[in-house]
């Protein structure tokens, strides 16, 4: 290995460890703020709902496509929505191009007879995709607020009357709910997503929103202002993750966002690993599309303190985490034999700490995420333990799909808005299987997964010719992790 190739390697190496570094001490600092505001008990002025001269109007958009096996479910629970029906307009968004959208227009005329007012929105194109869809209902709305729920959630009856009072607040432009997750124990996929989930709805979002950093909203479980969707330049299309993509733009124009955490909105997680791997790559091409795309608006706004602009570009930058982390994994190996070759380089390898010191940093804050929901007792620990290194692994596993993602983001790669399949299972009993809508095709990455998957093997094995065993924990884990990975793909399939 030539001196110049080495130094390379080891520039990217500690470069990709400093910012896994930076990023875990952002989290740290949310922590901070997270356990701060879980203390405080602020009051903000509120509507009353029982003074019909306070009852806002509310339009409930409901965006679908091809949501056959869920939309049954979705129009019965919506209809369940507590509110004066003469405030009250439900527009279904639907996109669909098969079967469902028969069915689906007879139970919204079931409905109308009840003197719902519910209306089934069709468009000749998918222009836009979600965002497109949500714009195009934005015109006839006839509500000050909209609500916007995905079809595999399932809000319940108060929801509204939990949610539209805080926009009393005239300087409030979205409130945002915490989701739950009403598969979580189906199988460890579903646990995983749901650990995840809960860090980033309990931590991230409290965290930020405490001390006045940006957040965002969700895609769903949440509600505009319409003032604000319109003063901040409308919906766009151009990303795929288009509520990220507004929720800065609002912000930036000073719109103040309120996080509910204690307002639970409980859906549906993938329960198949290729459904998870579209919804992960939309979600991380997205959030490096919105950092090119929002980036320096954030750093150059004179309106924000420094350090919301280092929580903002630290949010962005979320999804390139994992192009960090593949790029760590992919250098440990060859690293390991720089430092058994190059005696006088050994003082580098002091940087791996960073990397152990990360995922301390890491661990100590999902914990206080974990236990906010699933409580603190010793058996409850023990499970965060499984779950946490489980979770870990299998992050590790979806690096290089993610990676990708980021990569294309960040060239700017267009690409299709793809749907996540919905499932409408509930226990280990109800089988996925004959899902029409999941995609059959074998990702091309997974070659190179079980490439990978080798790859760390061998990591593992050379541990024992260079005596030197730090790493093997870190290759078991990246080894469990794209193993899991590839085999779930390969067999996990309609």
């Amino acid at each position: 290995m030539g001196i110049t190739i080495t130094y390379l390697i080891i520039t990217v190496y500690s470069v990709s460890l400093l910012l896994i570094f930076f990023y875990s001490l952002a989290q740290l600092n949310l922590l901070v703020n997270y356990l701060g505001q879980k203390r405080k008990n602020k009051e903000a002025p509120k509507y009353n709902l029982l003074d019909p001269k306070e009852i806002p109007f509310v339009t409930i958009q409901l965006p679908v496509y091809n949501e056959e096996y869920v939309m049954e479910r979705l129009l019965d629970n919506i209809a369940k929505i507590e509110y004066p029906k003469s405030k009250l307009e439900i527009q279904v968004l639907d996109d669909s191009t098969d079967e469902s959208v028969l069915e689906t227009a007879k139970r919204i005329e079931a409905l109308q007879e009840t003197g719902l007012d519910i209306q089934h929105i069709r468009r000749t194109n998918r222009q836009g995709f979600k965002a497109g869809a949500l714009k195009e209902g934005l015109v006839t709305a006839k509500g000050e607020f909209i609500a916007i729920f995905d079809a595999d959630f399932l809000p319940s009856s108060d929801w509204l009357k939990k949610t539209v009072i805080y926009f009393k607040d005239a300087e409030i432009g979205v409130v945002q709910t915490r989701w739950g997750h009403i598969n979580r124990d189906y199988s460890t996929l579903t646990k995983i997503q749901a650990f995840a989930l809960d860090a980033h709805f309990t931590l991230e979002q409290v965290g930020r929103n405490a001390k006045g950093h940006f957040i965002n909203f969700n895609g769903t479980a949440g509600i505009w202002r319409k003032e604000c969707i319109l003063d901040a330049g409308n919906w766009e299309g151009d990303t795929l993750t288009e509520d990220l993509d507004l929720s800065y733009r609002a912000q930036l124009k000073n719109w103040k966002f309120k996080y509910l955490e204690d307002v639970e909105t409980p859906a549906e997680l993938p329960v198949v690993i290729s459904a998870a791997r579209s919804q992960q790559f939309r979600w991380n091409k997205g959030g490096a599309e919105n950092f090119k795309k929002t980036v320096w608006s954030v750093v150059s706004a004179k309106n924000i303190s420094f350090k919301t602009k280092f929580h903002g570009v630290m949010h962005l930058l979320n999804s390139s985490m994992f192009l960090c982390v593949f790029l760590v994994a992919l250098l440990s190996i060859p690293m390991m034999y720089i430092k058994n070759t190059y005696d006088h380089l050994g003082w580098i390898f002091e940087a791996t700490k960073f990397f152990i010191l990360s995922t301390i940093i890491l661990f100590v804050c999902y914990w206080f995420t974990y236990k906010s929901i699933q409580g603190s007792s010793l058996d409850s620990f023990v499970d965060y333990i499984r779950i946490f290194f489980t979770f870990f692994s299998v992050a590790l596993g979806f690096s290089l799909h993610n990676s990708i993602a980021v990569l294309e983001g960040h060239m700017g790669k267009r690409s299709e808005f793809v749907r996540t399949p919905k499932f409408n299972l509930n226990n280990i009993k109800d089988s996925w299987k004959g899902n029409k809508y999941l995609a059959t095709k074998l990702s091309p990455n997974m070659i190179l997964e079980a490439l990978l998957m080798v790859y760390f093997l061998f990591g593992m094995y050379s541990a024992i010719p260079l005596n030197d065993f730090g790493l093997f924990p870190f290759h078991f884990m990246l080894f469990l992790g794209f193993g899991y990975v590839f085999f779930k793909s390969l067999f996990a399939r309609a």
